[in-house]
């Protein structure tokens, strides 16, 4: 749910390290050490591999050993620096749940008592979920299957279609329910339709797990029903819009009536799937029209069987961590092993973790902040935005390809800013939220509808400015466009990103990287369609527009030319937006350094000037070794950049060339002329 209430408007600086996201753990935030966590200035020299030379790789330059010496984990599908400091987050977490385990008052040691009864969830079978799984086969006809996948949706269970309320981008004040196409067990259209041999052994592989899937589940003849399951996917991805396309906020933005919706795609009944939630939308937003009309017409002609056993499907797979590890171990062996390359699943006490941060989150990081996340922390914190807002004023001042008249407006739009760093100022209220020691499948399921129900809710009402779409236990940070707003949780706050005993250096090259980084979406390809309202609305000129995206479009083909293997390479226009946060989140971050020196000359640490040091924080937050399923993977789903190009991003700055001085011919050495520049 809360990537979806993220929407088109908003973006996230990486995605779950473990899902889709240094070898030292990280020193807890309240300790008194003066002794900065990595290296003698915040930097773990200890990882760079110096045979290398900058101008050809400097990621593996800043990393290499660190990369040679560090296996990824078991039950980890990529390791690196998001996951050291989420381990230590967990096992911070682990210990609030503990403490909680025993009070029977605490809502959050109920709940982890539940996930932590693994006797008891083998004991009770497949009978919590046999009630689910007695509705769908229930179903007759096309209209209880409209009902059911209503019901589903609000459960928590994936359906043809997914819904939301939030913003309207063209009217920033009011909520607007949101429809975006779906569908699919696999994770992207091209699983479906690549010809290439890779995907083509993931599809034979999804069929076999579809079947037993189906077969756990009862019923008979569950060979012929995963490949008449396949085969309606497949046609369902035939007609589902593309990455890039699905995040281009003007195609998206596509506002009807439910009588519109209803002629633009006939064949489903749209009015009695938002009824059976108590939504009668006026108007919603159709971001893929076309897929959703095509998603309809499929559905009016598919055999009512095929669409129970998609709910089966997806109801198993949504389930499957709170049934038993017959269940559950079949569902990761296709979705963590074969599609990510992990070979174990994590330890229970992890996942109920996990499982916490989802149901509870903000009760649980109530007492994580307080733990966790001194005061110091969080006023160096305002500190370092203030700092980096400045600098991204001075950098729009000097910006040679934009108008005066844009340049004002975007002078607005960074005075409208709202930074929230740590933790919300008002915690969220669990107090309509059923929660029982025994009963964690029941959990799971109140835990879906209670958040469904607090989405919808808020239809009708004033936008709440303070409401948080990560939990302060998250090692990320999000840009949210209609909100104007970056947003920084409290567990990013630490080493290697920042450490306040750490050289300056490092922390504008860490976290003072991510501040721009997040600064820098609302001005990516994206973000700049939003003004200082936070509206979808045109607020360049016409020769700005085409100014941006010559210089866009170069940056695009830098990423379209990396190739992590032999005919799979990135997607320019797929990750541009993370490409220009990294691009104009760095510039803005050396800008702020900078500044911070207040006109004294860096001192030289270890050798290394104050630039180096800067290049090389930046460097070590994207230490990440990945299974090559799981890059695979990526490649198609994830709006980042793997991180080895993340961190040579560097090759388009005049002060990393003269910082490193690497020689023309290298690999990565651009000749000025195609360096991008943008803000």
């Amino acid at each position: 749910m809360k990537t979806l209430l993220l929407g088109a408007a908003a973006t996230a600086l990486a995605l779950a390290a473990t899902v889709a996201h240094a070898d030292q753990a990280a020193t807890p935030a309240a300790t008194t050490a003066t002794k900065p966590t990595y290296g003698t200035f915040g930097f773990d020299t200890a990882g760079m591999d110096k045979s290398v030379k900058p101008g050809d790789d400097f990621y593996d330059y800043a990393n290499g050993t660190w990369a040679k010496n560090t296996p990824i984990p078991a039950d980890k599908s990529n390791y690196g620096a998001f996951n050291t400091l989420d381990d230590l987050s967990r096992e911070r977490t682990r210990g609030i749940l503990e403490a909680a385990k025993g009070d029977p008052a605490s809502k959050i040691g109920a709940a982890y008592a539940s996930y932590m009864d693994a006797a008891g969830v083998e004991a009770k079978g497949l009978a919590p979920i046999k009630p689910w799984l007695a509705e769908i086969a229930a179903v007759k006809d096309k209209a209880a299957y409209v009902a059911l996948a209503a019901k589903a949706a609000r459960a928590g269970v994936d359906g043809p279609f997914a819904f939301y309320v939030g913003q309207d981008d063209k009217d920033p004040e009011t909520y607007i329910v949101s429809m975006r196409q779906d569908g699919l067990g696999l994770p992207d259209r091209d699983y479906y339709l690549e010809p290439d041999g890779k995907m083509a052994a993931i599809r034979t592989a999804y069929v076999a797990h579809l079947e037993k899937i189906l077969t756990l589940s009862g019923g008979g003849d569950a060979k012929a029903r995963a490949a008449a399951l396949m085969a309606f996917e497949t046609e369902i991805a035939k007609v589902h819009w593309s990455q890039v396309d699905s995040r281009d906020a003007d195609k998206t933005y596509n506002k009807m009536t439910l009588a519109q919706l209803a002629k633009a795609a006939p064949g489903f009944d749209f009015a009695t799937y938002f009824a059976t939630n108590n939504l009668k939308p006026a108007d919603l937003i159709v971001a893929q029209p076309t897929a959703i009309a095509g998603e309809a017409a499929l559905i009016a002609k598919a055999p009512i069987g095929v669409l129970k056993d998609a709910l089966i499907a997806r109801s198993i797979h949504s389930f499957a961590e709170y049934l038993p590890d017959s269940v559950a171990n079949e569902d990761f062996a296709f979705y963590g092993t074969t599609l990510s390359g992990t070979p174990e699943r994590e330890e229970r006490w992890k996942r109920a973790v996990t499982f916490l941060k989802g149901t509870l989150g903000e009760e649980v990081g109530k007492v994580y902040v307080a733990k966790y996340f001194p005061p110091e922390t969080k006023a160096a914190m305002d500190d370092l935005v203030r700092n980096v807002l400045t600098a991204m004023g001075h950098r729009i001042d000097g910006l040679t390809w934009m108008s005066a008249e844009a340049k004002a407006r975007a002078h607005k739009k960074l005075a409208a800013f709202t930074p929230k760093i740590g933790y919300p100022d008002k915690w969220r209220d669990y107090a309509g939220l059923t929660v029982k020691g025994d009963d964690l499948f029941g959990n799971a399921m109140r835990s879906n509808q209670f958040e469904f129900d607090y989405n919808i809710n808020k239809l009708g009402k004033p936008v709440d400015r303070g409401e948080w779409f990560m939990t302060p236990m998250e090692i990320n940070a999000y840009a949210n466009f209609g909100m104007v707003e970056i947003v920084f949780p409290a567990a990013i706050l630490q080493p290697p990103f920042f450490d306040p005993h750490a050289d300056p250096a490092v922390n504008y090259g860490g976290i003072g990287a991510v501040i721009g980084h997040e600064l820098s979406h609302h001005f990516d390809d994206q973000g700049a369609k939003y003004d200082e309202t936070g509206k979808l609305n045109q607020w360049w000129t016409d020769q700005d527009v085409a100014n941006f995206k010559a210089l866009t479009e170069k940056l695009g083909a830098q990423y379209d030319a990396y190739e992590p293997f032999p005919g799979a390479h990135v997607k320019g226009a797929f990750t541009m937006g993370e490409n220009i946060g990294d691009l104009g989140g760095l510039a803005v971050a050396l800008d702020a350094y900078h500044a911070s020196l207040g006109g004294k000359k860096a001192p030289v640490i270890d050798g290394l000037s104050g630039d180096q040091r800067f290049f090389l924080g930046w460097a070590q937050v994207w230490r990440r070794n990945y299974r090559e399923a799981n890059l695979r993977q990526r490649l198609v789903t994830d709006p980042h950049a793997p991180s080895q190009y993340r961190a040579d991003i560097v090759r388009n700055f005049d002060s990393w060339y003269d910082a490193f001085k690497p020689a023309p011919g290298g690999k990565i050495y651009l000749a000025p002329k195609d360096r991008v520049k943008i803000w």
